[in-house]
């Protein structure tokens, strides 16, 4: 199939009012699923500061994040994260996120979650979007067990260029192939990837991407009315 556009979106505060990947962490800390409730939502915040300030590499992430994922058997896992989508995610899911994807959908559009958020905590999460491609941190898994370890090129930061440009490749597709493509973030760790597409559209921007948006007269969307990330 030939598409003349490609549209990719972030997760995180773009498609949902949440992080994933806290709140995935929260839903286990608070279930004593991660050990010790109080110092696995004291890392948990720690972890999320640090990113907020782009003080944040993927391994450290991956450390604690997919740390949770070693921890446990596949099938406890996979039960625990249906309910965490019932619980958290799909709740999330506003009518204007699910629309926007929808109308690239119906245009017959090339369509991607680019997400930092590893795999498994995304893979459910881009299925309920209806979105069948997906480009996310992916945990390493060796022996019917996931390692706490990340497999390849992390999806954040100038990584998601990369990922992207992988995969577009073994599609024998480059970015520049497309008469437009259009990137949605809310995060200037994004900006690598908003950078190199022809319609970068900052969305629910975080105040410091908002003043790269106003600068450089980017489109501003925004999708939601608060943030709702529990922290407590």
């Amino acid at each position: 199939m030939t598409y003349k556009r490609l549209a990719l979106f972030d997760l995180d505060h773009t498609l949902l009012p949440l992080d994933s990947d806290y709140q995935w962490a929260q839903y286990l800390a608070k279930s004593g699923r991660a050990g010790d409730p109080e110092i696995a939502l004291r890392r948990n915040e720690e972890l999320m500061d640090r990113y907020n300030a782009g003080d944040l590499t993927a391994e450290q992430a991956a450390e604690f994040m997919l740390g949770l994922l070693a921890a446990h058997p596949p099938h406890l896992l996979a039960a625990w994260h249906e309910d965490f989508m019932q619980r958290v995610i799909r709740p999330a899911m506003t009518d204007q996120a699910v629309e926007l994807v929808r109308q690239h959908l119906a245009a017959g559009d090339l369509c991607a979650l680019v997400t930092a958020t590893n795999s498994f905590v995304t893979a459910p999460i881009a299925r309920a979007f209806g979105v069948a491609h997906l480009i996310a941190t992916d945990p390493e898994y060796i022996g019917g067990r996931y390692t706490g370890k990340i497999a390849g090129t992390p999806s954040f930061k100038h990584g998601k260029v990369i990922r992207v440009n992988d995969w577009l490749g073994a599609m024998d597709r480059r970015l520049g192939d497309f008469e437009q493509s259009y990137f949605y973030s809310d995060s200037l760790n994004d900006l690598p990837l908003l950078e190199v597409v022809t319609h970068p559209i900052v969305t629910n921007p975080s105040a410091s991407l908002l003043r790269v948006a106003q600068e450089r007269q980017w489109p501003v969307l925004n999708l939601f009315n608060q943030v709702v990330d529990q922290k407590t």
